[in-house]
Parts: C-alpha cells; sequence; structure tokens
C-alpha cells in the first residue's frame, strides 16, 4: 500500500497546493504519484525533480515505514496536457513478515482543463522490488494498478477544493476491487518574511469487498489529514496530522499492527528542482 505523497507542490500559488493534497501521497496533504501541476496551454515540455525527508511515510492514514523516517524522491514529465513520472519511497512491512523496502510508483495521464476547472485521468503502478515473504508461505502480489479521475480548482481568491476518485481491479495484496474517494480544500496566505504558508486538509474514504475485509480487518475505513507548509525558494516544511477509524486490533488485522493506523503527527521537508 502507499498511496498520493507530495510536498513541492505544496509551495506558491494555490493551485499547487490544492495539486499537493488532491492528486498525492503525497499527497493526500501530500501523496505518493501525484504529478505536479499541469503545463500551460502551450505546448511546452517541462520536467521538475524532488527529494525529501518525512517522519513517518503516511498513505491513506496508514504508516508504510513502521513508524519510522524515510527518504523519498521522485521525477515529474509533462508536455502540454500530458503528465508521467516516476516516484519512490523506503517503506517496512517487518510487522506483515515482509522483505519489501522499497516502493517505486509509476504514472502518467492527463490534465485538461475546462473553464476554471482542471481536471485528472491517470494511471498509477505501484512497484515494491524485493517483495517476499518471510514466513515459510507464499503470500499474495503486493503490486497493484489504479486509476483515478478527479476535478480541481478555485472557489475564490487563494481558496481551492477538489475531488478525486481512485478504482483498483486489483489492490494490494490481490483483495479485490477497491474503491478510494477523497475531497480536499487548501488555502495559500500572502508571503510573511521567507515563506509562503499555506493550511490543506483532505477526507478519504476506502472500501473494498470480502476479500479486502479478509485482509484488513474491516471492509471500509475514513482517513483524515490537515496541516501547514511553510515553502521558501524551492524547499517545503510541512507539519500534518493524520488520523483514521481503521481498527488497531493486532488479533483482526495485518494492516493496523504496530499501531500503523493511529493517528500522529508528520513532519517534512522536500525541496524540488528546478
Amino acid at each position: 500500500m502507499t498511496n498520493t505523497r507530495k510536498l513541492a507542490a505544496l509551495c506558491g500559488a494555490v493551485g499547487l497546493a490544492l495539486t499537493a493534497i488532491s492528486g498525492t501521497a503525497a499527497a493526500d496533504g501530500y501523496e505518493v504519484a501525484a504529478p505536479a501541476a499541469p503545463a500551460d496551454e502551450g505546448r511546452k515540455f517541462t520536467y521538475s525533480f524532488n527529494l525529501g525527508v518525512v517522519s513517518d511515510y503516511v498513505f491513506r492514514g496508514i504508516s508504510q515505514s513502521d513508524n519510522d523516517p524515510t527518504i523519498q524522491g521522485g521525477i515529474d514529465l509533462g508536455y502540454g496536457i500530458f503528465y508521467a513520472g516516476w516516484w519512490a519511497s523506503g517503506v517496512n512491512f517487518d510487522a506483515a513478515s515482509n522483505d519489501a523496502r522499497v516502493e517505486m510508483d509509476w504514472y502518467a495521464g492527463i490534465k485538461p482543463t475546462w473553464r476554471d476547472a482542471t481536471f485528472d485521468f491517470g494511471v498509477i503502478y505501484y512497484t515494491y522490488p524485493g517483495e517476499g515473504y518471510r514466513i515459510g508461505v507464499d503470500g499474495p502480489d503486493i503490486n497493484y494498478v489504479e486509476l483515478k479521475a478527479g476535478v480541481s480548482g478555485q472557489l475564490f481568491k487563494n481558496f481551492a477544493t477538489g475531488l478525486i476518485v481512485y478504482w483498483s481491479p486489483e489492490y494490494y495484496g490481490e483483495t479485490g476491487s477497491v474503491w478510494t474517494i477523497e475531497g480536499a480544500a487548501g488555502y495559500t496566505f500572502h508571503q510573511i518574511g521567507p515563506f509562503v504558508p499555506s493550511i490543506t486538509g483532505v477526507v478519504g474514504y476506502e472500501t473494498g469487498g470480502s476479500d479486502y475485509s479478509a485482509f484488513n480487518g474491516y471492509n471500509n475505513y475514513w482517513y483524515w489529514n490537515a496541516g501547514l507548509a511553510l515553502a521558501v525558494d524551492k524547499l517545503t516544511f510541512d507539519f500534518r496530522y493524520w488520523g483514521t477509524n481503521a481498527s488497531n486490533s493486532t488479533s483482526d488485522t495485518l494492516t493496523c499492527i504496530n499501531d500503523y493506523c493511529g493517528d500522529r503527527f508528520v513532519f517534512s521537508a522536500k525541496v524540488a528542482l528546478p
């Protein structure tokens, strides 16, 4: 499991702040595989690199790094309304006896605009190189694909909202069809000294069938985050609170052992170039 997932978009204008919370593990605040804001209407080739550190890699409210810090980074490419990219993060699933130590996400899509709305239609492939189980039996495949469709825009100056829907035909752990819906909002303030502050928040809902319930110990759950980002030039600092209503019972679910689903504050620092 991953999910969003990005901080670079939290600097500057509101459009960037919203992209960070509506796309992306990031990223949901930030979400993995959330591409940067779309290129302008001209057919220009764009690219960017990002590198950061987080106190805990949280995807859709659930820790992916065993509650520990990790390093993340990625590359985004764009041409007109088209985008593609690659993003990676350290992971740690020791509690589930899985050897995966890296998550690599590959994504592509289009971001057309209509009037004041920006749409996002894309595909994300979540991969975990080296994944394997140490419990003497073959475990389920944890690589999976998601399709997404979303829309975002400014309701008024400096305030933007968005809605995005994800669907996977065979989700993490071979748990069947899973739907995820996220709503997001963000407000960007005027510059204060060297910083451009913004506040952002996400509410998400994920649901699956019987295989999903058997794997997780629940068939649906809510997650949310809210945070403050301080952007200065190419660097962004993010302070974020995450929460879920998922079970933390070690007897019921592998997903939530070791308090992976518990409420937490996460600090992130990320640089994006150029």
